[in-house]
């Protein structure tokens, strides 16, 4: 045994030790509780979403169902026109009185007409603004209102001469009256929050003098957007 060990020169190895591996954490996909914990709050606010969208839907289903709403309808049925020239500096004197019927045909939806105002356009320019007056409008009932746009309002007329040069010969004048609102709904004890719709008029009124036209004035049925903006 002695021996063995001097040929050895001293030295003794004993068993190989294996290599020293590096240490490192693989990274995948959502690994780690980060990952774990945005993806749970991920999916929660994501259903909350859904059953928000779906509880509003259904609630609107509802609620139509049991109040079957209308729309209420808007028609002008006489407009005279007594004035309706420029001057030489391009200033257009005006009188125009409409009679505007407003049909709520809800039977159980009431109107509050918050806001009301009045605009006359000519060939897309806007030359009178009025404000008229607040009301309420009960179920399946019809007001008249009688707006009267009177004055006079510099316009460019380079943009219009041809339009109203024809117009005039005509004895007829094309004429737009926009109604910007602001009103609530009322069913029951509920009142909504405000909307705010517009009505648009596209009117062909007959020039009047001395009580004489050319031609008589056609009722108009006017156009209503509840979400166009103002």
């Amino acid at each position: 045994m002695s021996e063995k060990q001097a040929g050895l020169n001293g030295a003794y190895y004993g068993p190989s030790i294996p290599p020293k591996r590096d240490s490192y954490q693989s990274v995948g996909r959502g690994g780690g509780p980060l990952g774990c914990c945005c993806s749970c709050i991920f999916g929660l606010v994501f259903k909350l979403i859904f059953t928000a969208i779906v509880f509003m839907g259904l609630a609107f289903f509802v609620f139509w169902l049991i109040v079957k709403p209308n729309r209420v309808k808007f028609h002008v049925t006489d407009a005279t026109l007594t004035q309706f020239n420029f001057s030489s500096d391009s200033n257009l004197y005006y009188n125009l009185a409409l009679n505007l019927t407003i049909r709520n045909p809800n039977k159980k939806l009431g109107i509050y007409y918050d806001r009301i105002e009045a605009r006359a356009n000519y060939e897309g320019q806007r030359f009178s603004t009025i404000t008229l007056t607040p009301f309420y409008q009960g179920h399946k009932t019809t007001n008249v209102l009688n707006p009267l746009f009177t004055g006079q309002q510099l316009l460019v007329v380079s943009n219009l001469q041809s339009e109203y040069q024809k117009q005039t010969s005509a004895g007829v004048y094309e004429i737009e009256m926009k109604l910007y609102l602001r009103i609530r709904f009322k069913f029951g004890r509920i009142k909504t929050g405000k909307f705010k719709p517009r009505v648009e008029c596209d009117l062909k009124v007959p020039l009047s003098t001395n009580g004489n036209s050319a031609t008589t004035f056609e009722t108009k049925r006017c156009k209503i957007d509840y979400f166009k903006a103002i």
